[in-house]
């Protein structure tokens, strides 16, 4: 039976759907079946692979609610498509994201006391890299806080494993370079929607940099490029070597 379209439109409004799409689904969904995969890849026990899946969820969570949270008033400036805009209350997502933050930090140290480090300073060099300054995500170093972010990945799994005490080993180097120029790529990729918007508002950030010398449509294939090199250069050493230096 199909819904009819009212219905659907009113599901879309309700807060739980509201939540869903401030929290980025596409992005939430994709790093937590990358990073899960990794763990069930790795060996891990089957309770450890659930509990990294949890906890990069809830992770994800807390960026995509802090990211609409920081930019609701540039949001409805712009009149994006946003859940803050079409009517979700700033004080139910700041409620959601609060919740998400005191459930994270206990999923977070169960993976290990230095791998829940890891991953907590990840989400909140993240969160940090959404604030809205002319140096960092206005400007040239906007890509370090996704370099950084991401660079951690691999210490969080490679450190993990189950209970607070849980001790792993260093993760590579070498794979930790290539989590971090991804976590770059994927800047640039989902950066490519705004940039007008994000031009108007007079940012001189990477993206905007690199598209206004190859232009948008370049600029989008060649990140599409360069996240398949790089995924599959992960790929390649993480089979090759492991998580482990």
């Amino acid at each position: 039976m199909t819904l009819p379209t009212s219905a659907i439109r009113w599901l879309g409004g309700t807060t739980p759907a509201l939540l869903v799409r401030a929290a980025h689904p596409r992005q939430a969904l994709l790093t937590t079946i990358a990073l899960t995969a990794a763990a069930s890849l790795s060996g891990r026990a089957g309770r450890e692979v659930a509990l990294v899946a949890a906890t990069v969820l809830v992770g994800q969570l807390v960026l995509g609610w802090n990211n609409d949270l920081v930019d609701a008033s540039a949001d409805h400036d712009h009149q994006r498509i946003k859940p803050i805009v079409d009517g979700l209350p700033a004080s139910t997502l700041s409620f959601a994201l609060t919740c998400a933050v005191l459930l994270l930090i206990p999923l977070s140290v169960n993976n290990g006391l230095m791998a829940g480090a890891c991953y907590l300073v990840s989400v909140a060099v993240g969160a940090l890299g959404t604030l809205r300054n002319r140096l960092v995500r206005q400007g040239p170093l906007s890509w370090l806080p996704w370099a950084i972010s991401f660079g951690l990945y691999p210490a969080f799994l490679s450190y993990g494993g189950w209970g607070g005490r849980a001790t792993g080993d260093a993760p590579s180097i070498t794979l930790t370079v290539l989590c971090a120029l991804l976590g770059v790529g994927v800047h640039v990729f989902t950066a490519l929607w705004g940039l007008v918007a994000d031009d108007a508002d007079g940012w001189h950030y990477l993206p905007l940099w690199l598209a206004r010398r190859t232009g948008a449509t370049p600029l989008l294939l060649g990140s599409i490029v360069y996240l398949g090199v790089v995924g599959a250069a992960i790929a390649v050493v993480a089979e090759q070597s492991g998580l482990a230096a």
